[in-house]
């Protein structure tokens, strides 16, 4: 019984790893901390400008990558409004990728 103990004590441990790990979510060089920042700009129905931290955040993002979501379901599913979002470089001073 003191096996099994050990066994189920080392699954608890491993799954609070495992939960730990996800719950920090990066985008496209963006970590959690600056895709919060950059949401309420990027939210309908009243966006706001972007702060100095959005764009901070932004400007070490691969934009390329943040492109690539735009026609793809997961923006609006993570309630960002994806023609919002496109916009955004721009509005921090930033060049958008050309092909964007």
């Amino acid at each position: 019984m003191g096996r099994k103990l050990m066994v189920l004590i080392l699954m608890v441990v491993l799954m609070v790893g495992v939960f730990e790990r996800s719950r920090a979510l990066t985008l496209c060089k963006m970590n959690d901390d600056g895709l919060s920042a950059c949401k309420p700009a990027v939210t309908q129905p009243n966006p706001v400008a972007p702060t100095p931290q959005c764009c901070q955040a932004l400007s070490g993002a691969d934009l390329a990558c943040l492109c690539s979501y735009k026609n793809s379901a997961v923006l609006p599913a993570l309630g960002i409004d994806p023609n919002l979002a496109m916009g955004l470089p721009a509005k921090c001073n930033l060049t958008p990728p050309a092909n964007c």
